[in-house]
């Protein structure tokens, strides 16, 4: 019976963090992969880990930032996983981006996930945990784990390189 009841509790919970952060940590792995397909799928990854190990959080305050930090690995991992069958491809791919990628691309502004695209993996992870996830510094070096100083110097070299592709752009 109270085992019933903390795995209530946990449904609960984890549903009430899906419906309030779900699009925008979708969103978020978007933009750090490229794919919102694969970003959708890490999410939910993210999710699925989170209930699995509800009972074993020390602070279930900090789930978000769980969340977040799962995403971002996740997206890490989807891009190991791409270099590596990039170097031994198995057949030539076919790529055809999808409707949800195109629409993404619209909205957000093709040449500025453009310019993400090209920074390298750490400074772009910085930048769109800093200005699109609108984190602080200390969150962004947690999500990361990384130092905080780390994260100043990740942001700074990040912006500078897009400042640089934008002003290509026009």
């Amino acid at each position: 019976m109270v085992e019933e009841q903390i795995e209530s509790a946990a449904d609960a919970a984890v549903t009430d963090l899906y419906a309030a952060h779900y699009v925008r940590l979708v969103r978020l792995g978007t933009l750090l992969q490229g794919d919102h397909a694969v970003a959708e799928e890490v999410v939910q990854d993210a999710f699925v880990a989170l209930h699995r190990r509800w009972r074993s959080l020390r602070d279930p305050d900090r789930a978000v930032a769980y969340l977040r930090t799962s995403v971002v690995h996740g997206c890490r991992s989807v891009q190991r996983r791409r270099g590596v069958a990039a170097r031994h491809p198995e057949n030539p791919p076919d790529h055809a981006p999808s409707a949800e990628h195109e629409a993404l691309l619209d909205a957000a502004g093709a040449a500025v996930v453009d310019a993400l695209r090209e920074l390298p993996r750490r400074q772009r992870e910085a930048v769109v945990l800093r200005y699109y996830g609108g984190l602080v510094e200390a969150e962004i070096a947690e999500a990361m784990k990384i130092s905080r100083g780390a994260v100043k110097s990740h942001l700074s070299r990040g912006m500078a390189g897009l400042r640089t592709a934008m002003a290509a752009w026009s």
